[in-house]
Formats: structure tokens, sequence, C-alpha cells
């Protein structure tokens, strides 16, 4: 197996990936809140984890992927509660939650299913797994770093950070955290601290989420839920968590502390958090309203929006930038990376139609030859360093003129020896379909009566070049590309067309 490298931002740097158990790779990233439409923003890290799942089966891995859907659960942001965003939103849709959870899910699955991401190997939902959230709750209370408040039940982040790091991964002071928190009390009377936070929450009256526990009916906290399920599925410590870098704290800080209590050891040996998607160099959010919804993002149904982008766009738009680094968002990035994909797509096009013609005794091209297998192996070793999917990109925008030169023939075929031509091929085949996970565009009618609509008009556009009517020549080709087809005269006396 190829040597890999991810950054891990527990220790904030790159570190050889060799702790796995041989063969086997544990990976839970954190899914959807499904408490409405999913958004520009949860894209990102899907595609990035999808890309992450399909390169370590690439190597060889045996992968045990599990994403949750978060369908219930009490939520904090920095310390402070917040709403249960389930009930909220099933009360104002006058749904029931369960009916709500569903909806949701349902568009979920559809938006990614378009993304082209791969199915995780288990999908679990909280609202299947409150007893193991009870029974892990009870363990951290057993062991003395929880307590009960009017059924209630809370973690103490004070005494847990007497013995181990809170703020391990963000990197945060508690003591700061406490001067910050401790002048915010009023109506937290319940907490000891105010950065303590929510394992169990008692239901008031009209919460419609409720279970029965040992302290009371209630519903569990945001964070014990990732916990339960990931040591349930992948053990006491797996090798990947990730998630987006807005859930590095709280929830990804309190994720650890509860499960060292429960289990006695660091939960994870690798953390993964993508960068925000930030629109014309503002965050997204409520306040700036600037949040896209992907059904938005699909039509151009937005204010924000010129048109409506389509799915492989968006995922390629996505993967031309490090998974670590801030990506902006905004209309021209959108239709450059729509070009982009088209340029990358015609060129994987051609080289499927290409076979290799011997040399005949003619030279190879030495210089060139050697820059070709060079790009195809650096894809190989972007990808095992931290999953540079900008980097891999990039390498096959440097092929892809190589492969338009010999099909017009300003390459000859013999340049290339015949195992680079095939590695060529394969790279190519590997990296934009099994590993990026790019497919072709397609359009809401049927492929092959396109094809032969279009033939047709090419037909139609010969014959006027041969009467020399080169004004019904034109009009065939400029009416075809205004509606996105775009013909060309090649150098053999044949047309041809893509789709743009």
């Amino acid at each position: 197996m190829s040597e890999l490298k991810i950054y891990n931002s527990l220790h904030r740097q790159k570190e050889v990936f060799t702790s796995l158990y041989p063969g086997h790779v544990g990976m839970y990233v954190c899914g959807p809140t499904v408490s409405g439409e999913s958004h520009l923003g949860h894209a990102r890290p899907y595609i990035t984890f999808d890309v992450v799942y399909r390169y370590l089966q690439f190597l060889g891995y045996k992968v045990r992927y599990v994403r949750n859907i978060t369908d219930a659960g009490h939520f904090e942001e920095e310390g402070r509660e917040a709403e249960d965003k389930i009930a909220k939103r099933a009360q104002l849709e006058k749904l029931e939650p369960m009916e709500l959870v569903q909806k949701y899910t349902n568009l979920f699955h559809w938006a990614f299913h378009r993304f082209n991401c791969l199915e995780p190997s288990i999908e679990p939902t909280a609202t299947g797994h409150i007893i193991e959230q009870i029974e892990m709750i009870k363990t951290i209370m057993e062991k003395g770093y929880a307590y009960e408040r009017n059924g209630s039940v809370y973690f103490d982040v004070k005494k847990y950070a007497e013995t181990h790091d809170y703020g391990i991964l963000s990197g945060r002071v508690l003591e700061d955290m406490l001067e910050t928190s401790n002048r915010e009390l009023e109506n937290q009377d319940e907490k000891i601290n105010n950065v303590d936070f929510a394992l169990w929450k008692n239901a008031p009256p009209e919460h419609l989420m409720r279970w029965p526990s040992p302290w009371g009916e209630g519903f569990p906290g945001w964070h014990i839920e990732c916990s339960a399920m990931s040591s349930k599925y992948l053990g006491k410590q797996f090798d990947i968590h990730g998630g987006g870098m807005d859930l590095q704290f709280p929830h990804h800080e309190c994720e650890i502390a509860q499960s060292e209590i429960a289990h006695g050891e660091l939960m994870a040996r690798y953390w993964m958090h993508n960068n925000m998607i930030t629109i014309n160099g503002r965050k997204m959010g409520k306040a700036y309203n600037n949040t896209i919804k992907l059904t938005e993002l699909f039509t151009g149904n937005h204010h924000l929006l010129e048109r409506g982008y389509s799915p492989m766009t968006i995922r390629f738009f996505v993967l031309q930038t490090h998974y670590r680094s801030t990506l902006d968002f905004s209309n021209e990035a959108l239709q450059a990376a729509e070009k982009g994909l088209h340029r990358l797509w015609s060129a994987y096009e051609v080289l499927q139609k290409l076979t290799y013609t011997p040399a005949n005794g003619q030279p190879v091209n030495e210089e060139l030859d050697k820059q070709v297998r060079d790009w195809c192996n650096e894809c190989h070793e972007f990808l095992s360093d931290d999953f540079n999917t900008a980097k891999v990109l990039a390498n096959l925008f440097e092929l892809a003129p190589v492969i338009n030169s010999i099909k017009g023939g300003q390459v000859k075929m013999h340049e290339l020896s015949e195992e680079t031509f095939q590695l060529l091929q394969k790279t190519w085949s590997i990296f934009l379909i099994d590993i990026l996970g790019l497919q072709p565009e397609t359009l809401n009618t049927d492929n092959s009566k396109l094809d032969g609509v279009i033939q047709l008009l090419i037909e139609m556009r010969k014959e006027a070049k041969s009467r020399k009517d080169y004004a019904a020549s034109d009009k065939i080709r400029n009416q075809l590309l205004a509606v996105g087809i775009q013909l060309k005269d090649e150098k053999d006396g044949s047309i041809t067309y893509s789709i743009q």
C-alpha cells in the first residue's frame, strides 16, 4: 500500500498514516442535522470525505465509513444553549418531528446522489441509538464527570480539565472560556459552570420528542450521539474523525472529553476538518441573507445566483481547492469551474477514443515522455499527501493539451512510449472518475436522440457549405452555439460537436 499522509488537526502537523489496523480503516464523519434543506455549506464536507473514502479504497484499504443522521438532540453553540432545531421546525411546518426528519433526510439523499457521492457503509440515526447514549451517560456519571439537575444531565468540564486537556483540538483555553461564560450565568442555574454541556435534557411538557431515562423523560444532548454511534460501529478508538471546521468547537471538543472519560482513551487517531465556504468573501449565514440551498443552487432560484449550476460543476468547484483552505463562492468562480470541467471531460473523451500506434522505428520524445509520466505519477503523490485534489486537477490540466495535440496531430503518437500512453489513459480514468468522482454533464433529454438531431444539423451544414451557402452554414453553427452545442471543423473534413 502507498504511504499516506494526512493533516492531523489534533497535532497540527502531517503524520504518516501507519497506526491503522492492517488493511482496515474506520472513518466517522458528522452527518447532517435534518431540520431543513441542505445548503451549499453542506456540500463541501460530504464531497471532501467522499474523495477520502474513494482514495482509501483505491489504496486497498477495507473502509468502514460511518456518517450519522442527526434527527434528535439538544444543540449548543459556543458553550451556550441553543434551540432544538428539529422540534422548533416541526412546529413551524405543522408536522410530526419524525415526518419532518424523513422529509429532509430524503432531500439530503437526493442532493448528494446528484453529487455522485458514494453511500457510507453505515448511516445510523440519533433516534435509533437512544439506549446507547443513555448507557454512555450512565458510565460518565459513575466515573464522577457528570451531574444531574432537575432531570437534565451535564458534563463537568472544569473537573475534566483538571486531569485532561480540554481544548486539545481547538486550542481554546478553559480559563478564558470560564471568565467569559461565568458573566452569562443568568438563567443557567442548573449548570455548575456555563461551559458544562448537556448530555441529557429534561423534556418540558410541550416538547414532542422525548424518551424515558433514569433521570426522567427527556432527549439527548447533541454531542453524545456521535460518541455513542462511533464507538458502537468503529470501536472505542478508531482511525479518522471528519467534519466541517465549524464543528471543531464545541462539538468535537465535547466528543473527545466525554469519550475519553467513558472509554479511557482518545476516540480518534486523526481529526480532519474541511474549511468553510464563503460567499463573495462573507461567511454564509441567515444574518447575511446569503444561505443558498442546494435546490436553489441547481435551479438558480436565488437572488445571489445569475443562473443554476449542475451538481458536477459544484463538485468540481469544491475539489479545485484543498479541503483545509477557505473556498469563496461567486458566480464567476462557478462559471470558471464549469468551463474547467468541460475542458477536462472533453480531453478524457478524446483520450478514450485514441489507440496507440507503433512508432515504426521513430524515436520517442524522451523529454515529453518523461514529463507526461511525471504528471501522471504526481497525481498519486498529491492525493497521498493530505488528499490534495487541487494539485491533481492542476496536473490533469497540464495533460489535457498533450491529449488534444495528439488528436490534432501537433504531437505524434510515437513521441510517447506505449507504456506512457497506457499510463496516461489509466491515470485519467482512475483520478477523474474513480477517485474524484466526476461524471459527464447530463441533459434532460435522451442522449441518443439528441445525437441524432445534432448529426442531422451537421449534415445540413455540410450541404449548405457545399452549395457555398455560408449564411445558412453560419446560422446553423451560431444557433447551436447559442444553446450550448459547439461545432468544430476537423482537419480531415469531419465535423464534431461538444456540449458546453
